[in-house]
């Protein structure tokens, strides 16, 4: 195991752990999919872009952003489920939604230098109608600062306390 593989490791459910709480406390989808792997490059990625406060916050927007009209310009009102009927019209639909936000979300990303891949998963969410109303974008938002404003509090006392900034 590589030299600090063990504190990631931990580090990942850390910082996973405020938007958990959160959400037990407010009963509101505060822990979704795509926060792991934002976690996870977080707790792991050193000097990297991707985890930049700006591209990890607004890549989340993006994709919220670009989930939300996705799915309320083709898909209103559906929901992806495990099951559904062999060429089922609503199917296509969520599927023309999801699709088309992921398009979307790279698309704004790299127009708006806010490049973090976990997004397109945040799109999905989103445009197949799992989280698809705009308080549940903005709960999504919510989450995502939270996640990424922990990391700024840990790494900063590590900077101050061992002389060295953590994982970065």
């Amino acid at each position: 195991m590589r030299e600090g593989a063990a504190f990631s490791t931990l580090y990942v459910g850390v910082l996973l752990a405020i938007p958990g709480l959160l959400a037990w406390v407010t009963g509101q989808a505060l822990l979704f999919p795509s926060l792991g792997p934002s976690a996870f490059l977080l707790a792991t990625v050193r000097d990297g872009e991707v985890t930049a406060p700006r591209r990890v916050i607004g890549g989340h927007l993006v994709g919220i952003v670009t989930g939300l009209v996705a799915y309320h310009t083709i898909a209103p009102g559906l929901e992806v489920s495990t099951a559904a009927p062999m060429l089922a019209i609503a199917q296509l639909r969520l599927v023309a939604s999801g699709i088309v936000a992921v398009v979307l979300t790279s698309g704004g990303m790299l127009a708006t230098e806010t490049v973090h891949p976990p997004a397109c998963a945040t799109t999905l969410i989103v445009s197949l109608g799992l989280l698809p109303t705009v308080v549940d974008g903005a709960f999504i938002a919510v989450a995502v600062v939270a996640l990424v404003a922990v990391h700024e509090l840990v790494t900063a006392e590590r900077s101050l306390g061992d002389g060295g900034p953590l994982g970065r």
